[in-house]
């Protein structure tokens, strides 16, 4: 019997854990040019503490895991959480990153025993991709994204938030790239989770699908995953397109996540600052009792809009997005 069911009947059976609030861009819906103060390593869950919480979420339902962060693969170690985590036989075990560095460490992750990757990438030129991400590492993340199609990471999806003005231009560049390989892209409305982001930049994403509608026909299908992704193929493709609409369509009804913050803490919904702290022994009974607190405060629905983006208590790589 399913022991997570939140006040609205919503199952949750899926964590994405924030591994550490540090990053190697600085990418302008995310975080501050100058960066933020980020925790010292002792104020960070460890892999052991990471585990634990882990295995008793199993025991009350939890059936998938995402490792986020910041970004985190520049975490050391992290190979040594994906096998810990793959001996815990879970369904699925994924992780989002932003590319720069997986290219030197895909072979070892898979071996460990991750399952699938999501890999942002926001552009295909490299100049703009450095306006948006302030670093120029756009060479790398392309290695990395070839390096999780050579060690057969299944799927993997490429994940570009969608900004008006500035990567609108290259849709159906994007999308093409779901025909030649077994690419999974995602095409994600931009939302107001950050200092200095107001409406200006947002592209609802029923345009980006009639763009893409007025040069490719596009099947409704389905891919691997836990997320709020709708996707649909171009005919004889070997990927697929996805849309991802949390301002234009909320898919807050179909909400089965919890996040789990780098220091600790559960974060019902990502849009809200709701958090639920871990008492610091990490006995069995003060996660089981912090998995119940954040159960019974997840919301209906998140209250994201950019006409009251007000300051929020953290950026979206203190959150684990």
């Amino acid at each position: 019997m399913e022991k997570l069911v939140d006040n609205w009947g919503r199952i949750i059976n899926y964590l994405r854990i924030s591994v550490t609030d540090r990053c190697n861009l600085r990418c302008k819906y995310c975080m501050p040019e100058e960066g933020i103060e980020t925790k010292r390593h002792e104020d960070i869950l460890s892999y052991e503490q990471i585990v634990k919480i882990v295995k008793i979420g199993k025991e009350m339902g939890i059936k998938n895991v995402r490792i986020t962060g910041g970004e985190p693969l520049v975490r050391l170690n992290l190979v040594e959480l994906i096998s810990k985590l793959n001996e815990l036989d879970l369904n699925d075990i994924s992780l989002t990153t932003n590319g720069v560095l997986l290219a030197e460490k895909a072979v070892e992750l898979k071996k460990a025993g991750l399952d699938r990757v999501n890999i942002s990438l926001d552009s295909l030129d490299k100049d703009k991709y450095k306006e948006i991400t302030r670093r120029d590492r756009y060479e790398s993340v392309i290695a990395g994204i070839e390096a999780a199609l050579k060690y057969n990471f299944k799927p993997v999806k490429l994940n570009m938030v969608v900004m008006k003005g500035i990567n609108d231009d290259e849709l159906i560049e994007f999308a093409k790239l779901s025909i030649n390989k077994p690419l999974h892209v995602r095409f994600i409305e931009y939302m107001p989770l950050g200092k200095d982001i107001n409406g200006a930049e947002y592209y609802e994403t029923k345009k980006v699908k009639k763009k893409i509608k007025n040069e490719f026909k596009l099947i409704k299908t389905e891919t691997e995953g836990s997320g709020p992704a709708k996707y649909f193929k171009i005919p004889g493709s070997g990927g697929s397109i996805g849309f991802i609409s949390p301002m234009s369509e909320h898919f807050c009804a179909e909400c089965n996540r919890f996040r789990l913050t780098a220091d600790g803490k559960f974060r019902p919904c990502l849009a809200r600052d709701l958090e639920v702290e871990i008492q610091k022994d990490f006995s069995r009974k003060s996660i089981i009792k912090a998995y119940q607190k954040a159960l019974s405060i997840k919301p209906i629905s998140h209250n994201l809009d950019f006409a009251d983006n007000g300051e929020r208590d953290r950026t979206m790589s203190q959150i684990g997005g």
